[in-house]
């Protein structure tokens, strides 16, 4: 009997980490440590989370926080990019500042953030914005220069004006592009609103993390907050990558020679 398509592609994951969890076992129990727990302390670790209402509690807040910031930074960013990537000399007026903020670690304006919005969910928000912000324009900004310039050529010839030449033309072709980068972005998001939930607040799954392992040493709660926060963090690029092989954003395009 032929398995389904999709069923064979799950086959391969599932096999290495059925492996992988075999191996964590065995090697908890033949090393005899105390410290770190087995695949069935971290399950059962989690399901008094869940039985008790913190587990959904604690994903509920830190999606909530990362959908906050990072639809602030979409958007903004990418009208922002749109309009560097079309607009040269607003390109050279702001790409060095974007260029120049971009590197600084979202961490890094902790203070500034805590100083603005004190150590409160905002803090976390904005960091979570500045972290999406600036990829987004830059990715935005350069999809929009990728599109090659015969396809502007050709919309002008057919007599569309410059509103409808975003719309028709650029938007589309730059579209598959700028979907990626939002991709990308809201993995960095995701990584971002852990760790500041680290710093400066009373929920989320940062938060479970650190609480569990300075409360009370519950190293089953930290694999497992660590566990859930990777399984979340692989839904959300799933979900972007179904949206980037969607059929109304498909018109991808390639270099002009």
């Amino acid at each position: 009997m032929t398995l389904p398509r999709g069923l064979r592609a799950l086959l391969p994951p599932a096999a290495v980490g059925v492996l992988l969890l075999l191996v964590w076992h065995a090697s908890v129990k033949l090393t005899r440590t105390t410290v770190i727990p087995t695949p069935a302390q971290v399950l059962l670790g989690l399901e008094e989370l869940a039985v008790r209402g913190r587990l959904l509690t604690h994903a509920r807040d830190s999606l909530g926080r990362v959908l906050a910031g990072y639809t602030l930074a979409v958007v903004l960013g990418v009208p922002t990019g749109l309009v560097m990537g079309l607009h040269a000399p607003s390109a050279r007026m702001a790409g060095p500042v974007t260029q120049l903020l971009r590197p600084i670690s979202p961490l890094a304006w902790s203070p500034v953030a805590i100083l603005l919005f004190g150590v409160e969910q905002a803090a976390t928000v904005f960091l979570i914005f500045l972290a999406s912000l600036f990829p987004i324009v830059a990715y935005t900004r350069e999809a929009v220069q990728r599109v090659p310039v015969r396809y502007l050529r050709a919309g002008r010839n057919l007599g569309l004006g410059p509103g409808a030449l975003l719309r028709r033309v650029i938007f589309p072709a730059s579209l598959p592009s700028v979907l990626t980068g939002l991709r990308i972005t809201l993995g960095v998001a995701w990584l971002v609103v852990v760790a500041a939930e680290m710093i400066g607040v009373n929920s989320g799954l940062g938060y479970l993390l650190i609480d569990a392992r300075n409360a009370g040493k519950r190293y089953d709660l930290v694999v497992g907050s660590m566990l859930l926060i990777g399984g979340i963090g692989l839904v959300l690029d799933l979900a972007m990558r179904r949206l980037e092989r969607a059929p109304a954003v498909r018109w991808a395009f390639t270099r002009e020679p």
